[in-house]
């Protein structure tokens, strides 16, 4: 199954891509509209040219668990694109994602990625990042297609 993994930002949202066998996630490129309805057309418009079967958006919950005002954004986000999907098989889903971004530039620092370059690249990094977490769930737990 194709699965979109996304990093929604006010500034810059990251996607990431996997292969139909769910073995591999890539960064997949950087939205940078501003206001939440723009991205939300984008990231569907990706989803659609690129065979998109599930969407995944990264749900930024506190440390402790709980839910603040990015998690609530976040939570929007997702309903917006279910929304505009809604006649189409396509499921959007949340999955934890504290932590994705300091391990993103975490990884580009170890790559001695700096500047402009980190700044285009880290979000498409935690998506990534939010997508492989997903699918080796998705295989722990028996979902992953075979």
């Amino acid at each position: 199954m194709v699965i979109l993994g996304v990093d929604y930002g006010d500034v810059r949202t990251g996607l990431a891509l996997c292969d139909r066998g769910e073995m591999l996630a890539r960064p997949a490129g950087v939205i940078c509209e501003p206001g939440l309805d723009k991205t939300v057309k984008e990231i569907v418009a990706f989803a659609l040219d690129n065979g998109v079967e599930r969407i995944v958006v990264g749900l930024p919950k506190n440390m402790d668990g709980s839910r603040g005002e990015r998690a609530e954004l976040c939570e929007k986000v997702a309903r917006k694109i279910a929304g505009r999907l809604n006649a189409t098989p396509i499921r959007v889903d949340l999955f934890d994602e504290r932590q994705t971004t300091v391990s993103a530039i975490g990884i580009l620092n170890e790559q001695n990625v700096r500047g402009k370059k980190r700044k285009e690249t880290v979000d498409a990094v935690a998506a990534t990042l939010i997508l492989e977490a997903y699918l080796r769930r998705r295989k722990n737990e028996g979902e992953a297609e075979r």
